[in-house]
């Protein structure tokens, strides 16, 4: 009787190189498995998020990507970009894959017994790929299992890392009972507020929750997200999805199926049949993260966004569709309020050479920390001229 044949077992080490974006999707299968077993996983580095990324425009072809494989299995994936700010000093630093809808930086990497040989696998390809230069890394989850193993094997690798910011975004880890939640919340008088609103948006007509997945319901969902959002003050300032094209299509495209591992969720709070708000979120490993959320502004003493997240919470806990909401903010985030969990989201710099170099690594965070409070001000000078504008238009 003939054998049955095998794969070839993995090699016992881990071994790093740089692809572009079209070589890696050669290999799909790999990367959804990668994606099935990685930790702390999540979906903007997966196979799918990052086609539709290219399919849109909003990253190249090109676009470099280190990996390790051991064998013919794929055990990490980090998408990389090279670009020039204050803390290079006119010389090209090295930057996880980032876009507007990208909210976290941690690579992929698979769980198992050899992930510590994987990280070292991947902290030289690192390396090698800012050319031995610094590497400036935002969105990163430091508080993770994997976040905390990635900067120790960096730190043993004789990397130096120092700190530009950090903050507290909002998660949800699923309780045995949505009671279970309400009891144990923090902020019970928020709970109670949004009831409130809730009720009051139910004085109207008739409210509903409706939860798209697949198919038509799905992409109908996805052009009431757009539409919804283009009528709001993001419309009025040409930021909505649905102002521009590659956004628009973006959006289309990621909730259209394909994702393998990674499914896609819209909910729509409505009443009457008129959407109020519309949350957009993706699916992978037992969390979900929300993509975008919006609401009707004509609405807004009702909170209908925030009626609809408490909703989605209600939901998660009657039916367990996932362990973990993850609110991909921001700092000062409304739904600091309703998701009772935290988890520390870095801006890290973190240089091979040790900080031995002609720039000392204090000088370029004390530059990147300069680069971030310089944005924030003209950002606040821009809101305000902004309500300036607005009252100005009352009179």
């Amino acid at each position: 009787m003939t054998a049955p044949s095998r794969l070839p077992a993995p090699s016992s080490t881990p071994t790093f190189a740089i692809l572009d974006l079209a070589a890696l999707e050669r290999e799909g299968a790999a990367w959804d498995d990668l994606v099935s077993r990685a930790m702390d996983p999540h979906p903007h580095y997966s196979r799918h998020v990052l086609a539709t990324h290219r399919a849109a425009g909003l990253a190249p072809d090109d676009l470099r990507i280190v990996v390790v494989r051991s064998g013919v299995r794929l055990d990490a994936v980090l998408p990389f970009r090279s670009t020039y700010d204050l803390c290079g000093l006119g010389r090209p630093v090295a930057q996880p894959f980032l876009s507007p809808f990208v909210t976290a930086s941690l690579p992929l990497v698979g769980d198992g017994p050899d992930w510590p040989a994987t990280l070292a696998a991947l902290v030289a390809g690192l390396r090698a790929a800012s050319g031995g230069r610094p590497w400036r890394w935002p969105l990163l989850a430091t508080g993770t299992r994997l976040g905390q193993a990635l900067c120790a094997a960096m730190k043993a690798d004789g990397w130096a890392l120092g700190e530009v910011e950090a903050f507290a975004r909002p998660m949800l880890d699923r309780r045995p009972s949505h009671d279970a939640f309400v009891t144990d919340h923090p902020h019970r008088a928020r709970l109670k507020d949004l009831r409130r609103r809730q009720r009051r948006l139910s004085e109207g007509g008739h409210l509903t929750l409706e939860t798209a997945t697949v198919g038509d319901a799905l992409a109908a969902a996805v052009e009431t997200f757009l539409a919804l959002e283009k009528i709001g003050w993001k419309g009025a300032a040409g930021s909505a999805m649905a102002c521009r094209a590659p956004h628009a299509a973006f959006a289309r495209a990621l909730f259209s199926g394909g994702g393998g591992p990674v499914s896609a969720r819209a909910d729509t709070l409505a009443r009457d049949g008129r959407p109020l708000a519309v949350s957009l979120a993706l699916l992978v490993g037992g969390t979900v993260c929300l993509l975008k959320t919006t609401y009707d502004e004509a609405e807004r003493a009702g909170a209908p966004g925030l009626v609809l997240e408490a909703e989605i919470v209600r939901v998660l806990h009657e039916t367990a569709f996932a362990e973990r909401l993850d609110s991909a903010t921001l700092a000062g985030s409304a739904l600091e309020s309703l998701y009772p969990d935290r988890e520390t989201i870095a801006e890290i710099v973190a240089v091979p050479d040790g900080g031995r170099g002609l720039v000392s690594l204090k000088r370029r965070v004390r530059l990147a920390r300069f680069e971030h409070a310089a944005k924030a001000g003209a950002k606040r000078r821009l809101a305000e001229s902004a309500m300036a504008q607005r009252l100005m238009g009352r009179h």
